[in-house]
């Protein structure tokens, strides 16, 4: 419909499922494709191959105020998640996460403590998304020295725990802290010198990297013994076996310092353009509504509810717009959301929800097209449904 008015390229809204890979990640990841050598080997190509992993891992150590020998390369958030809590439940026997964690982290908590009774505790969240503080500091208090997993963004929403007094908290317990910081790194400033979490995991292409490589984080002294999911040749001080996929790995590292030197002036122009579709969609589409609107949340996220809408039928009258009817993980799933039922929407209103997630390259005229195109096609379905429901 829209792309033959434009005559242009569909408008990518959707980096929360994954950013396009920024120029300096996908150029040094070619040059590292064009190269040959197993960083585990000592003769020359190998050793080429090691010092560009060991020159990412100093790039995303400086994003993230941390030593480059507190990272762990891994193939993504998910891997990174089940890493921290599979070697932490092993350590402490009991989880404490959020309702709204992403599945890498509810699921494997679940899988974890199948059947053992007490060892999971699921803290609801406010209609804002966020976490009370007193319902927080209580569980911890209660089960002690247990693992704590708590996002720092969420995937859906993009709505930004306040995770400072939480970890105090539960450090206070005896508690150790995980942190899913997928949505998170590269969209806002993060110093891990100041943010007093024990791990954190991330995802490459989340913000420009490559797909198929992240890392978690483990900071230095934490009491955690070594639990590696996968046995073999002890890569990653014995935490990952595997040959070390340095492609991508150098592909994170570029994209973590073009974040870096470039997040200060995205920042701004995101919000700018994140609030220009909120505004304007709200304003030509009466009834509608953001979740956690009110709310601290990451730049370039919204979830828009259009009552009434179904969003698989609003998804299809807009094929020139890419955006999500939830999170990118679960897309599919015949359950709705069950971030947007954890924050109190009913199934209708979170059946009618899309989530739009603006990036580094996305332009004022592609949201004034996903606008336009956007209400054309809200208007459009509930026409058809108005009509189909008559008399």
């Amino acid at each position: 419909m829209a792309a033959e008015t434009y005559g242009a390229q569909p408008v990518y809204l959707d980096y929360n499922a994954t950013a396009p890979m920024r120029p300096e990640a996908l150029k040094a990841t070619y040059d590292a494709l064009c190269a040959v050598g197993n960083a585990s080997s000592i003769h020359h190509h190998g050793r080429d191959a090691a010092s560009r992993v060991d020159q990412a891992r100093r790039q995303l150590a400086d994003l993230l105020s941390c030593s480059p020998g507190e990272l762990i390369f891994t193939s993504g958030a998910t891997e990174a998640n089940n890493l921290a809590l599979q070697a932490a439940y092993a350590h402490r026997g009991l989880i404490i996460v959020s309702a709204v964690e992403h599945p890498a982290v509810l699921e494997t908590a679940r899988a974890l403590t199948d059947n053992t009774s007490g060892a999971l505790v699921i803290l609801p969240v406010a209609s804002g998304g966020q976490i009370d503080p007193d319902t927080f500091r209580a569980a911890v208090q209660q089960h002690g020295t247990a693992l704590v997993s708590i996002m720092l963004a969420n995937n859906e929403t993009g709505v930004i725990t306040d995770l400072a007094p939480l970890a105090e908290a539960a450090h206070a317990a005896g508690a150790l802290v995980h942190t899913d910081a997928t949505q998170y790194v590269g969209r806002l400033p993060l110093d891990l010198s100041d943010l007093d979490v024990d791990m954190l995991s991330l995802s490459a292409h989340k913000f420009g990297g490559p797909q198929g490589v992240g890392a978690l984080f483990i900071r230095r002294g934490t009491p955690l013994p070594q639990h590696p999911l996968v046995f073999g040749g002890g890569h990653e001080r014995g935490w990952r076996a595997g040959t070390l996929n340095v492609p991508g790995i150098v592909g994170l590292g570029a994209a973590a310092e073009a974040v870096r030197r470039q997040l200060g002036d995205e920042i701004p122009r995101i919000t700018k353009l994140r609030d220009l579709l909120e505004g304007e969609l709200l304003a030509r589409l009466p009834g509608s509504h953001v979740n956690g609107a009110h709310t601290l949340r990451l730049p370039g996220v919204t979830s828009i509810t259009f009552p009434g809408t179904p969003a698989d039928a609003l998804l299809a009258s807009m094929p020139d717009v890419a955006a999500s009817d939830g999170s990118a993980c679960s897309a599919g799933a015949p359950s709705p959301s069950h971030v947007l039922l954890a924050m109190g929407l009913s199934r209708e209103a979170a059946d009618s929800t899309l989530r739009f997630s603006l990036g580094y390259a996305t332009t004022e005229q592609e949201v004034r097209r996903a606008i336009d195109t956007t209400e054309r096609a809200v208007t459009h379905v509930q026409t058809v449904m108005d009509a189909s429901t008559g008399p």
